[in-house]
């Protein structure tokens, strides 16, 4: 974390403003947004995003499985090692959710300041290497399965559970798993939406879609 590259600062305001020409603009505009966009889509994002979900379900795989070594224990040796394990699922599970409320928190402060930077002026022929189709691609494909599957682990596996033969702490496991799945493929997803609407947005200056009802009085004839 210590590493992280910082945050370049919002656009000035327009009576600060000391670009010499449009070009200058340009320029440091197309620095920033190329900052930016890495920060958001970047390669290196996606991997620690998937790290942090691995950690997370390391964690919460040693935690279902005390629960489990709790619910099945019937000496102290195997109570000892379900409190082991819980404390180590602890140890793995906390940092993972502290580092991914930090990455949202980021993410968001990285959109404020790609919308400021996308909308202080147009540039569509340089601004072409920020849509990065492909890449909004790879982070939806990456990240649909993920949500697939963690919606399966959440509802499917325990609506079939068959009383007697599968524990609560077996399906807590499930449950558990199935969740950190979903929250991390979610996460992906919504980044790949909001980089696609604002390149069609910010960028490409598309307005926004008309709502399906009109609030205007009177009807159309």
């Amino acid at each position: 974390m210590a590493n992280r590259p910082a945050l370049p600062p919002p656009p000035p305001p327009v009576e600060i403003r000391t670009w010499p020409d449009r070009g200058a603009l340009l320029a440091d505009r197309a620095f920033i947004l190329g900052a930016l966009v890495r920060m958001h889509m970047g390669p290196g994002r996606f991997g620690l995003l998937w790290m942090w979900g691995a950690l997370g379900a390391l964690g919460w795989a040693l935690t279902g499985t005390a629960l489990i070594t709790f619910e099945e224990s019937y000496d102290v040796i195997s109570a000892f090692l379900g409190v082991i394990m819980l404390a180590l699922g602890a140890c793995c599970l906390v940092p993972a959710v502290i580092l991914v409320v930090i990455g949202l928190r980021r993410d968001r402060q990285v959109r404020r300041l790609l919308t400021q930077w996308g909308e202080l002026a147009r540039d569509p022929v340089n601004d072409a290497a920020y849509r990065l189709p492909g890449v909004s691609l790879f982070w939806l494909l990456g990240s649909f399965p993920l949500c697939a599957c963690g919606l399966y682990a959440c509802f499917i596996v325990p609506a079939g559970a068959v009383a007697g033969d599968d524990t609560y702490g077996l399906m807590a496991l499930a449950m558990g798993l199935g969740f950190i799945g979903w929250l991390i493929g979610l996460i992906g997803a919504t980044k790949a939406y909001w980089h696609r609407r604002w390149v069609l947005r910010t960028l490409l200056g598309a307005p926004a879609p008309e709502p399906l009802i009109s609030m205007r009085g009177g009807a159309h004839r």
